[in-house]
């Protein structure tokens, strides 16, 4: 017997083959990611749908179109500023159906208890659960619990999966951005990672850094208001804005180019990423959507945002060109430009 793996049947195997046990940085939601989705779980599990790789699939039944989708979250401190593991979890599956423009409807919740979890917590947790399916208007409906031994999990981690109903004439994919397109982003970015991490590591700022978790669909509701034509959206999370930019851009195949002036960040949130030496394009954020939609268009799904209170700090920050397909440029505010590629691996591991 041998604990070697083996590669032959999966495709493209040579960046698995540099790890051959499992890393932080493949739940991070940049390169290894990716490498991981795409040369083992994708091949395996060959379907159209699946090939997609959009953050839910919309599937067609009866002549309804379904938006169906499944996370899980393992954050670390269950407890930050802002929200805790059961808001984030309802918000982040909600948002995961938005981003195909779907109304959400139904929720499941599966929990993972670790033997000597507080049932005190516990209770906190379900109740800010409950909370935030009422502020959605969305249910849990069926779900699963288990425990395992004390020192096998972490506290709770929280498995949950979404359906929702997308409206005629709405088709929003990774693959559909166009040259000419413009990018924008719903507010400020970062504003999640670094309330994680202030607490993580005991940091404390003039102004309190708070987590922006919060349900996105009824601003996205708002934006198909104005056109159903909205190209992409993805909700920038793991590896924050620069990994949705560039995932947007390889899917399909054009060039973005951003501004880094025009991308908004709280002056409390760039102190700490300068603090810690990050960059707030590759922090995660649970309340913020990158949008690419078509230029012409932009100006006014912008005016319908910024009335909207999930909205208001959005801005148009780059557009898709047809040069360099495939790659992200940033325009400096020195007049420079600088290639932002996709993070290779967890710059803040446990983050959702």
């Amino acid at each position: 017997m041998t604990n070697d793996l083996n590669f032959d049947g999966f495709v493209c195997p040579l960046p698995l083959r540099d790890y051959p046990q499992i890393v932080l940085g493949h739940g991070s939601g940049g390169r290894l990611s990716a490498d991981l989705i795409e040369h083992l779980f994708v091949p395996l599990f060959d379907n159209p749908t699946l090939a997609g790789l959009n953050d839910q699939a919309v599937l067609e039944i009866n002549g309804a179109r379904l938006a169906f989708t499944t996370d899980s979250y393992v954050i670390h401190p269950l407890f930050f500023p802002g929200g805790n593991i059961g808001s984030l979890a309802v918000h982040g599956t909600i948002n995961d159906l938005a981003m195909s423009g779907a109304q959400p409807l139904y929720l499941s919740a599966g929990f993972i208890l670790e033997e000597g979890l507080l049932m005190d917590d516990l209770g906190r947790i379900a109740t800010a659960m409950a909370n935030a399916c009422k502020q959605a208007r969305v249910q849990v409906v069926t779900g699963d619990t288990k425990v395992v031994n004390k020192g096998s999990g972490d506290g709770v981690f929280i498995n949950t999966s979404g359906i929702g109903i997308v409206p005629p004439g709405v088709h929003i994919a990774a693959d559909r951005a166009q040259p000419g397109d413009a990018v924008l982003v719903s507010g400020t970015v970062g504003d999640h990672g670094m309330a994680i991490m202030s607490v993580r590591e005991g940091l404390s700022f003039e102004t309190e850094l708070v987590s922006d978790s919060a349900p996105l669909h009824t601003l996205v509701a708002a934006m198909l208001g104005v056109t159903p034509d909205i190209h992409c959206l993805r909700d920038a999370t793991r590896g924050g804005v620069a990994a949705v930019v560039n995932e947007l851009a390889g899917r399909s195949r054009v060039g973005i180019e951003l501004d880094e002036t025009a991308i908004p960040v709280r002056p409390a949130v760039m102190a700490a990423c300068e603090m810690l030496g990050m960059d707030p394009l590759y922090v995660a954020n649970e309340g913020k959507l990158v949008a690419i939609v078509p230029g012409e268009q932009a100006g006014a799904i912008m005016d319908v945002m910024r009335v909207h209170p999930l909205g208001q700090d959005a801005a148009i920050i780059g557009r898709v060109v047809d040069e360099h397909p495939g790659m992200v440029v940033a325009r400096t505010g020195i007049g420079g430009r600088r290639v932002v590629d996709m993070p290779l691996g967890e710059i803040l591991p446990r983050i959702c």
